[in-house]
């Protein structure tokens, strides 16, 4: 993945308007002949299926007499926004001579109160939007307020005489930084609570004075909705009736330094289109229909099964598809090609496209640029049922310091470490996370558990595991710490991807964890049960480098480095492995991967292809990026993403590029179809060498072998001439050997050199074994035979 820039400069072009949609922390005040038209306001009963009086028609109210007046400072807190239980001084709260009603309506010219009798009292205007009054003695009623802004009246529930919508439990669970589900508590909510439908707004700031929630329901004045603090766990708490889906929110929040900052909801689980960064109150309506794959994706562990992935940047693959666009296409052709996975680089919204999705700031939702989250179920769905599992990238490294976002979120370092030296990411300038404090640790295990339970996602690639892994990662002497041990490894980051790995596959069963880790990190696929860190599968970036140095040398320099492809086989069963040629290699100066071969045209697809074969063939799943499916030529851009046009048939070399397409769908076909392909990928009984040696002729020869006794003989000519009488030991006496792919074939773009009738066994002892047969060897070609 890249590091680029994060999305905190402005933009051009932002909408004039972009303070009333949370681009800014200023005040919006009503104009004149006018209230703020808000959900909060819905002229509704005093509870669910119950009708309030009508206001038009009801007697005018009486005045209330004055409430006892409040304290000076806690006025001066409520007003400033830094009260930390707004509920006790707002509401209807008993008094000597009866029930004291206030509340917190700035513009507001007036406020009555109705109760659910159909009596009305007038309240007294306390000056800075606060109205009060008593109402006659006896038990607190239901009530209701009418509020009048310049001769418009509304009437609205009071936020004030509601409980806290969050249970003990959950308060509990999120202080023990154990709250598996912890969106479900955390967040904008929509619920009914006492009868009343709303919004439950609910965010953990530990270290505020104060918070507010503010939104295009109010103008984006945050001033009459301060919420109330629910004890030690940090989290701020206000049920705001009448609020439902699609409206614009943030929370205001007053530090400790006194400096009130307008941040998005870090558990939003819907956002604005970037560049704009409000939060959307949100909820879920997707009809599964995916019963089927959800039941029997854990039938077989994904080391033992077929696993062949397509790595897809959404907004690049047909640049301008929404999500549900992409679902009339994508699956369609990824099951035509014969991928078993799709990989998707980061969903998660992030505020600049150029990041590819790397610098996160809303973990809990799907870009908005292509869609709703239901569009994006939507999308997984109809992978699900044309058979396609789904993984996504997954970046708990680090996020972006976007002052509207996670960084100094509540005026403190608290999604980051209080150290500089430890909060600073040196590559990427950004902040890494404080996974040793517990409640940042539950955001992030909360996180993987969410999108794997709300969307169906089939697996996670974790991103820069090894930059999470090491204290002095990209930094020098004198720029970390070293751990209590006096060590270089960052214990705490090790037990949050442990605890992350333990609770998804406790949780979900047939997920799979996948970790980008570019070190010798030992245990990185061994259960967290033994010491390991617990991911299902590891990238093997050694295979990756390796083999990418060897066909980017002239075939006549090849056999000098010849160990460069052999080497991986050293510590092929060390890990769980994917070999992956993935958009990292593909982009920035590094060209497509056809454009790292040597040789004119001709040879550098030719070597594009026995290279494709000879990866489908090798121990490890695979991976390939989008467009090196037909051999792109040019680097992969984010702006335009594939270069479709080189398919057409009108375009001169178009067979070209549909020959390597075509060969990629039957690797994948006669991958899935061929056990000895994957079935045995981390035991080394599954793989033999025929010869690895011969390196003079620049081909590489050995046998896959499945649990039945089935086997493939894999050829690889790496060297651009025909060897005809080519002699190889294979396991097996008699019979004879079939070619069931060449990537020669004249249908791929090759010479048509190869095998096309069955090879027969010889008792001619060659390579160590005691039969053989001989092969001609196309140029710069990969070959697989079967017995039989």
């Amino acid at each position: 993945m890249t590091r680029t820039q994060t999305g905190a400069a402005p933009v051009p072009g932002t909408q004039p308007e972009a303070a009333a949609r949370g681009q800014g922390s200023g005040r919006r005040r009503p104009a004149s002949g006018t209230a703020p038209v808000s959900p909060t306001t819905r002229t509704t009963g005093f509870g669910a299926g119950s009708g309030g009086p009508a206001s038009g028609a009801a007697a005018p109210p009486l005045p209330a007499p004055p409430a006892p007046p409040l304290d000076q400072g806690d006025r001066d807190r409520l007003l400033r926004g830094e009260h930390h239980d707004p509920h006790a001084l707002l509401g209807a709260h008993p008094v000597a001579d009866g029930i004291a009603v206030r509340t917190l309506k700035p513009d507001a010219r007036a406020v009555v109160v109705v109760v659910e009798d159909g009596a009305r009292f007038a309240l007294r205007d306390e000056g800075g939007g606060l109205f009060a009054g008593v109402l006659p003695p006896g038990d607190i009623p239901a009530y209701r307020l009418l509020v009048t802004y310049d001769g418009a009246q509304h009437e609205t529930a009071d936020p004030y005489r509601f409980l806290p919508a969050l249970g003990e439990l959950d308060l509990h669970l999120i202080g023990e930084g154990r709250h598996e589900e912890l969106w479900t508590a955390l967040g904008a909510r929509v619920m009914t609570h006492q009868g009343v439908t709303g919004t439950r707004f609910a965010v953990w700031a530990p270290n505020a004075r104060g918070v507010r929630v503010t939104g295009d329901f109010c103008f984006w004045d945050g001033t009459g909705n301060p919420m109330r603090s629910l004890g030690s766990c940090g989290v701020w708490e206000l049920f705001l009736p009448g609020v439902g889906e699609g409206t614009l929110y943030k929370f205001e929040i007053t530090g400790p330094d006194g400096e009130r900052r307008m941040k998005a909801d870090p558990m939003a689980r819907r956002t604005e289109v970037p560049p704009a960064t409000a939060s959307v109150v949100t909820a879920a309506h997707h009809t599964w229909q995916d019963e089927e794959w959800m039941a029997h994706r854990a039938d077989i562990p994904v080391h033992r099964a077929p696993f062949s992935v397509y790595e897809v940047h959404l907004p690049s693959w047909r640049p301008g598809l929404t999500y549900r666009e992409l679902a009339e296409q994508l699956p369609a052709y990824v099951k035509d090609l014969g991928f078993t996975h799709v990989e998707l680089m980061p969903v998660a919204e992030h505020p600049f496209g150029g990041s590819w999705g790397y610098q996160v700031t809303s973990y809990y939702a799907p870009t908005a640029r292509l869609g709703t989250p239901d569009d994006f179920r939507h999308l997984v769905d109809a992978l699900h049922q044309a058979g396609i599992g789904v993984l996504m990238d997954w970046v708990p490294a680090h996020f972006p310091k976007d002052d509207w976002a996670l960084a100094r979120f509540d005026g403190t370092p608290l999604y980051e470490p209080g150290d500089p030296r430890r909060a600073e990411h040196p590559d990427w300038g950004t902040l890494t996370f404080d996974v040793g404090r517990r409640e940042v640790r539950n955001f992030l295990v909360a996180n993987a558990v969410y999108w794997c339970e709300e969307f169906h996602i089939d697996g996670l690639r974790v991103d820069a595991v090894a930059s999470m892994l090491y204290l002095d990662y990209s930094r020098e002497d004198g720029q970390w710490s070293p751990n209590v041990y006096g060590g270089r490894e960052n214990l705490d980051a090790v037990a949050f991807l442990q605890e992350m790995n333990a609770t998804v596959y406790r949780r979900d069963p047939g997920v799979v964890t996948v970790a980008e880790e570019s070190t010798a990190w030992e245990g990185v696929t061994r259960d967290t049960a033994h010491g390991g860190l617990g991911f299902g599968l590891k990238w093997n970036m050694g295979w990756m480098h390796d083999s990418l140095q060897y066909v980017a040398h002239e075939p006549v320099h090849r056999k000098y480095h010849h160990g460069e492809m052999t080497f991986s086989m050293i510590y092929a069963y060390s890990e769980n492995y994917v070999l992956p040629i993935s958009h990292d290699e593909v982009v920035h100066g590094k060209g497509a991967l056809v454009d790292k071969m040597p040789g004119d045209w001709w040879q550098r697809r030719a070597t594009h292809r026995a290279y494709l074969a000879y990866m489908w063939a090798h121990p490890g799943k695979q991976l390939l990026f989008m467009g090196q499916e037909f051999a792109q030529g040019a680097e992969w851009s984010h702006d335009h993403g594939p270069d479709w046009w080189l398919l057409d048939e009108t375009y001169s070399a178009a067979g070209d590029h549909r020959g390597v397409r075509d060969l990629v769908r039957d690797l994948n076909r006669t991958y899935t179809g061929t056990p000895a392909l994957w079935q045995r990928d981390t035991d080394p009984d599954g793989f033999s060498w025929i010869d690895g040696g011969a390196a003079e002729d620049n081909v590489f020869s050995f046998v896959r072998h499945d649990t039945e006794g089935g086997t493939l003989l894999s050829v690889t000519n790496f060297s651009p001439v025909v060897r005809p009488g080519y002699r190889v030991g294979v396991p097996e006496p008699g019979g004879v050997w079939t070619e069931v792919l060449n990537t020669d074939e004249e249908r791929y773009g090759g010479s048509g050199v190869g095998n096309p009738e069955p090879v027969k066994t010889e008792p001619v002892a060659w390579n160590g074994r005691a039969n053989s047969v001989e092969l001609t060897l196309p140029p710069l070609t990969t070959l697989w035979l079967r017995p039989g």
